[in-house]
This record gives structure tokens, C-alpha cells and sequence, in this order.
């Protein structure tokens, strides 16, 4: 059990959030989300635009992003031959080239029990995966992976209420590795527009993967927050991101991880004494709070997190427990957009 610096409490990290502030629809424009600017070493902030971004980055700079893609991991259907209603989440393949899932009613989904999907597919309960997760297999007239599309519906979190025009609007832009179960939203704000613009301004972009599960959403049910247990998730740095990355460690620049899932593989990778030496790839359940001290990452743009959630704690790490939960007070006042579809923050 680490040290948490004297915030080691659940209700530290509690703060009041009006509903209507919780953001159910992306913008428009992307690039036209607020921006709260917070320095962590003075505590000052300034309020922004998001595509004001490329002036609070140096020349030299390098910006990590997480490419990972939502796939459509959400399933429907009813217990083989009943009219019990099923719903699974997939979460990622296993070595048997069954599927991780979460289900619903977990009880009455154990092994040896069939699921009835659309298409006539089928599901099987073939295991027990830790304590909460099923090993499913499916048939299917084709394969699996080809019927999903059809199938699965994007998983938005919890908190959006509202259906979305396109399943695009949850999805970065530049997301290409399929396999996560709910997006990397801090890249949310990303446009073709705002990438020129920091390459203009010389600074260097590289991307990882990090496939998210639902250790995201997983509420902290224990009062003392080292007590709380992360989900493990699946992460790849290739070796250009390696390259990128050792280098300018060695140099000295800034490294900025756009999110949380990117500061997360980066401390992860970053702990080996052979950090970026090479391609690598793994598993992390990398708890970050405060009182951890951070190896790689410099600077974070994240948005705006759940109270209580592990996601605070580690932007509290970062830049300091006050200084966070007063910004969010003011971001509050000022009305931000919180959550998912909503605002960011930088951290420098």
C-alpha cells in the first residue's frame, strides 16, 4: 500500500456537478471545446479554446496520443429458448480465441449456458475470467469478428443518456487499432486543422495503443482509495513511438500525454529499467494517486472526470489535489462541459 499524501480519503476527491453540466452531445466542431489551462508548479489558470492548443506547446515537444478504435462491443439478446433479456460487453480476445466479457444477469450466465443473438449467432458461456468476467465463444454463419458490425452497438458510458447520430462522433480521428471498449476522449478535440497547426509549430506527434476496458467507468467502492483494485488492459508501443520517445527523454523535452490511457502506458513502460528500447507490449494495472511520482509524463490534456473516480486521483497526482478540485470548482461556475463529450484541461 503506497503513500497518498493525506488524501488518502474517497470524499477527497467528492465535488458538486449540476446535471445539465454533464455533456450528452459532442460539438460541432471539435476543436471549438473550452479549455481550462492549469500550471501545476504555480497553480495559475487561464481559460481557453482547445485550438489555441499549439500555443502553450514548445517547438521540440512530444505530444503522445492513444489510437485505439471503439468497437461495436456491446451485445443484446435472451437465454437460449427463454425470454430472459442478456447483455454482454466484450472486452477483449482471449488466447483460446474466446472473448472477455462482462455480462448481465451475471448469475444465471455460467458455463455451459447458451445466448441467443440477431443473425442467427450464438453465444456460449465457456468459462469463469477473474471474478466478474465470462469467457464467451460465438457461431456464427460467418465469422464472428465479420458479423460484429452488425451486431454490437457502440458502448457509450453510463452517464450519456441520448443516442448518437453517427458512431464515428464516439471515435478519435485518427483511431485505427480496433479494440477497446470505450474511447480515449481527451483526443476528442482533435482536428486535421489543430494537428497542422503543431506541426507547424515543430511540435513532434507520435501515437500508442491502449485498449480501454471497463476499469474506466469501475466506481472506487472503498473509503481508503489504496484499497481500491484497477482492471488490467492491453497496451503496444511500436518501435517508431519507441524511438520517439527515447529520444526525447534523452534530450530533455517535454513529453505530453494526450489522456490518461497515454500517461498510464508510459509509467507503465516507463518503470523498466530498459524503457523505449524497443517495441513493447503488455498488460497495465497501474494505479496512479497522489503521492505517486511520475518517470516519463511532464504535462496531461485530459477532460474533466467523474467524482470519486480513479481517473481525478491520477490528474490530482499530477498536478497537486488543490489545485485540481479548485479548478474544477471554477470550471463548474463557469459552466464547463464535463465528462466524455465535454470540455479539457491542460496541465503544464
Amino acid at each position: 500500500m503506497g503513500e497518498c499524501l493525506g488524501t488518502c480519503k474517497l470524499s477527497d476527491y467528492d465535488y458538486f456537478l449540476p446535471a445539465e453540466l454533464i455533456a450528452q452531445k459532442p460539438l460541432e466542431i471539435r476543436d471549438k471545446s473550452r479549455m481550462l489551462v492549469l500550471n501545476r508548479l504555480n497553480g495559475n489558470r487561464e481559460h481557453v479554446i482547445f485550438d489555441q492548443l499549439p500555443g502553450y506547446l514548445n517547438k521540440g515537444d512530444l505530444l503522445v496520443l492513444n489510437n485505439t478504435k471503439v468497437i461495436p462491443a456491446r451485445l443484446y439478446g435472451n437465454l437460449a429458448g427463454k425470454k430472459t433479456a442478456v447483455e454482454m460487453l466484450l472486452l477483449y480476445k482471449l488466447n483460446s480465441g474466446n472473448w472477455a466479457a462482462m455480462v448481465k444477469p451475471g448469475r444465471k450466465l455460467k458455463p455451459g449456458v447458451k445466448v441467443t443473438l440477431a443473425y442467427g449467432v450464438e453465444a456460449r458461456i465457456e468459462d469463469y475470467v477473474q471474478k466478474d468476467l465470462r469467457a464467451v465463444s460465438f457461431s456464427a454463419p460467418v465469422p464472428f469478428e465479420e458479423m460484429l458490425p452488425r451486431l454490437g452497438k457502440v458502448p457509450l458510458p453510463p452517464y450519456i443518456k441520448e443516442e448518437i447520430d453517427d458512431p464515428d462522433q464516439y471515435q478519435t480521428i485518427y483511431a485505427v487499432k480496433e479494440g477497446s471498449a470505450a474511447a480515449p476522449t481527451a483526443g476528442f478535440h482533435f482536428t486535421e486543422r489543430v494537428f497542422r497547426a503543431l506541426e507547424k509549430k515543430g511540435v513532434e506527434i507520435t501515437f500508442i495503443t491502449l485498449h480501454i476496458g471497463p476499469g474506466t467507468f469501475q466506481p472506487v467502492k472503498t473509503e481508503d482509495i489504496r484499497d481500491h483494485v484497477m482492471h488490467s488492459e492491453y497496451y503496444s508501443i511500436d518501435q517508431k513511438a519507441a524511438n520517439q520517445l527515447k529520444q526525447a527523454r534523452g534530450e530533455g523535452r517535454r513529453i505530453i500525454a494526450v489522456g490518461t490511457t497515454v500517461c498510464r502506458v508510459l509509467e507503465t513502460a516507463g518503470a523498466d529499467h530498459k524503457a523505449f528500447e524497443g517495441k513493447s507490449e503488455g498488460w497495465t494495472d497501474l494505479y496512479i494517486y497522489p503521492g505517486y511520482e511520475f518517470k516519463v509524463v511532464d504535462s496531461l490534456l485530459t477532460n474533466f472526470h467523474l467524482p470519486r473516480s480513479t481517473l481525478l486521483m491520477l490528474v490530482s497526482a499530477l498536478a497537486g489535489h488543490e489545485q485540481v478540485m479548485a479548478a474544477y470548482r471554477e470550471a463548474v461556475e463557469k459552466g464547463y462541459r464535463f465528462y466524455s463529450f465535454g470540455d479539457c484541461m491542460l496541465i503544464i
